[in-house]
């Protein structure tokens, strides 16, 4: 390969393109929320059922994550991305037509099977064309875009009022259709990227992917393992929480209609667009890591118990959860660098991203099962205290953690952490 690079056009032609790819990405994961009401009352599905549709999403991940990367170094980001797409959008469309529950899952098992490999790819993607010319900016812009596709997820029952009025079907038809899309920007990228390569300006080769190694595990030091169960309690109560019962639980317990309940629900991923690079960027400006993590783990209880105990209106949880779901991703992942041997990073956070599904999807079919066995429903808003319990507590256990992190850590936030590991 030449030392040149693909051209700054390019590269942004690239960037836009996985960009629309990633907003479809996150749109069909986040679609079954809106629609989880219709889908109890239309399809007579329980709430063990809606909370599996995204259970099984992660859970084939605990395993494909660790092969997802050697996948994407062995064939290439491009086709990668081209043929994960492909199984996101068969996954998609297989849950929109699918006649029965049976179906629906294997639908999204399908979509889960290729999503997180997809994200991988799309990450590489980005890597190839801006390493080293604004790589963080380019990364921070597509994740910026994908969190989009949540915002644009939950804001559906408004913005398609027409579709929702008509039942359950034809909103997880327009998700088919997103993934359509995303699709096509796949195979415009593949086909924007044949020629950078063909003019060896980027590698075509196939790379050799380093191999999980559990003895590296052992190398790890108390501050990593922190971090990895804070990851796993917090991503696990945010985002099953969020993205499969909040807009349910919001219409059941607080009155809200479907509109308002996903409008409501999606200001949490709108303020994440700004606010994520925003804290990222402060972080290190200032240099002290832990503190801003614990912080962030903090007002997740924080802003649970407010939701569920109090009569206060729904934007002061909404808001707290806006901030820890901007400030802990932006420091957690920066923060995991900084705690491993550069050499044992890919492992680090592959681990990471396994508990992680693990613990969504494991979170999805508890908090369904506990609102089965206590009857939530409109009818019953009582029914739900056991989740938010399960959630609360869940995630006072990561704010435990977090701080165990800053006292691990203590004040070599900025320099002698690096070697904690």
């Amino acid at each position: 390969m030449n030392d040149q690079a693909p051209s700054r056009s390019t590269a942004w032609v690239v960037g836009v393109l996985v960009a629309i790819a990633l907003f479809g990405n996150f749109y069909v994961y986040d679609s079954i929320g809106p629609v989880a009401d219709l889908l109890q009352q239309q399809r007579g599905f329980s709430d063990t059922q809606i909370g599996a549709l995204n259970a099984i999403y992660n859970l084939p991940n605990v395993v494909l994550i660790l092969v997802g990367g050697v996948l994407v170094d062995r064939f290439g980001a491009a086709r990668m991305t081209l043929v994960t797409a492909g199984l996101c959008a068969l996954g998609a469309a297989l849950t929109a037509f699918s006649p029965n529950f049976a179906g629906m899952a294997a639908g999204r098992l399908l979509f889960g099977i290729g999503a997180e490999t997809f994200n991988i790819a799309t990450l590489a993607a980005v890597a190839d064309y801006f390493g080293g010319r604004g790589l963080a900016l380019a990364m921070g812009l597509e994740l910026a875009i994908g969190r989009l596709g949540s915002y644009g997820a939950d804001m559906s029952p408004s913005w398609f009022a027409g579709a929702y009025a008509q039942g359950w079907q034809p909103p997880l038809l327009i998700a088919a259709a997103t993934a359509g899309v995303a699709f096509l920007a796949s195979l415009a990228y593949w086909w924007v990227d044949r020629g950078p390569r063909l003019a060896g300006l980027l590698p075509t080769g196939h790379a050799t992917a380093e191999k999980f190694a559990w003895r590296d595990l052992l190398h790890f030091g108390k501050a990593y393992w922190y971090l990895l169960t804070l990851c796993v309690l917090w991503y696990s109560v945010i985002l099953a929480f969020r993205s499969t019962f909040s807009i349910k639980y919001f219409q059941h317990t607080h009155g809200l209609d479907l509109a308002t309940a996903g409008e409501m629900n999606s200001y949490v991923f709108l303020a994440a667009v700004f606010a994520t690079p925003a804290f990222g960027w402060m972080c290190d400006r200032i240099g002290r890591y832990a503190p801003f993590l614990a912080f962030g783990a903090f007002l997740l209880p924080v802003a649970l118990a407010v939701m569920a105990l109090t009569p206060w209106s729904l934007w002061v949880p909404t808001a707290l959860i806006g901030v820890s779901f901007s400030l802990v991703p932006a420091v957690m992942w920066p923060l995991t660098s900084r705690l491993v041997a550069p050499n044992r990073f890919g492992t680090a956070i592959g681990l990471m991203w396994v508990v992680q599904n693990a613990g969504i999807g494991g979170a999805n079919m508890v908090a369904g099962w506990l609102n089965d066995q206590a009857g939530a429903s409109a009818a019953n808003p009582g029914g739900y205290a056991p989740m938010m319990w399960f959630f609360g507590l869940t995630s006072v256990a990561g704010c435990v953690f977090a701080l165990l992190l800053w006292l691990t850590a203590g004040r070599r936030d900025q320099e002698a952490i690096t070697h904690a590991a």
